[in-house]
């Protein structure tokens, strides 16, 4: 069976590494990733052929299509459709089935590292994409009070006004005009879900130059590709502790690998998190 990676660009994925890792570790020899690169344009067809080749499994979906893709499936889960994007797509037959798994690896990857996520988090969403409305249904979902920063505040707005309906985001989410807003300052969780500081962009960062980070906070940066942000860097000089995103990849990857093969993601999340750490 195929899987792959539905995008624009995809050439820097690392996904193929930690999928074929774990389809090897569990012995589906017969399976294989494979990265399909899809311009805007070219989405309509590469979405029939999904549907129509009894040889694929499903695929992952990643910028820009998380939200593009929607419309073509025949079934969205209840989470993806609260979220607004879907990361991952599987089949039932013809049937092809949406779902979102970027909010249950962030999570997990988070308590990998003792991050416990609960009505005393107070967190700082950096973006308003398909990657910080899984990151803010996941933690409003999970109780704790979380404020969108966004270049667009309209954008920041609107993710907040489509979660309404599902999380708390109405009453424990807010947007701000400045990632360093006063009423910002008593954050203790840091969430990057902009593309800055991800190759080919390593010298950017959503952080300004020189501004102060709250005390005791931690930084998630989604961004795993460098592996050190100049995002991240920034925060361990002024004390905060770091982490960047090749965890929330794995985790979010070995949940994927569950809808498609019935492996329970246990199983393969160390082995992916070990192949990307080689990649």
């Amino acid at each position: 069976m195929i899987v792959g990676l539905i995008g624009h660009p995809v050439a820097h994925s690392k996904s193929p590494q930690m999928q074929r890792a774990a389809f090897a570790h569990v012995g589906l020899s017969g399976w294989r990733y494979e990265l399909w690169d899809t311009p805007p344009e070219a989405l309509p067809p590469r979405m029939r052929e999904l549907g129509e080749r009894e040889d694929v499994a499903g695929c992952n979906v990643t910028i820009p299509h998380k939200q593009a893709v929607m419309p073509y499936l025949d079934e969205v889960s209840a989470h993806a459709r609260a979220i607004g994007a879907v990361n991952t797509i599987f089949k039932r037959g013809r049937a092809l089935l949406g779902d979102n798994t970027d909010w249950i690896g962030f999570l997990a990857d988070l308590a990998f590292h003792g991050v416990d996520v609960h009505a005393e988090t107070r967190a700082l969403v950096l973006g308003a994409g398909g990657s910080a409305r899984a990151v803010v249904y996941a933690l409003a979902s999970r109780g704790a009070r979380v404020w969108v920063h966004n270049r667009a505040p309209t954008r920041a707005q609107h993710l907040l006004e489509d979660l309404a309906g599902s999380t708390s985001a109405r009453e424990r989410c807010a947007v701000v005009a400045s990632p360093v807003d006063v009423a910002c300052q008593t954050a203790n969780l840091i969430v990057n879900c902009t593309s800055a500081g991800m190759w080919p962009r390593e010298d950017e960062s959503p952080w300004p130059d020189g501004a102060p980070f709250p005390a005791g906070v931690t930084l998630y940066d989604l961004v795993y590709t460098p592996r050190m942000t100049k995002l991240m860097r920034q925060a361990e000089a002024a004390g905060a502790r770091a982490i960047g995103g090749i965890g929330m990849l794995a985790e979010q990857g070995a949940a994927a690998f569950e809808r498609w093969t019935g492996v329970p993601a246990a199983r393969v999340s160390a082995i992916m998190r070990e192949a990307l750490q080689d990649a």
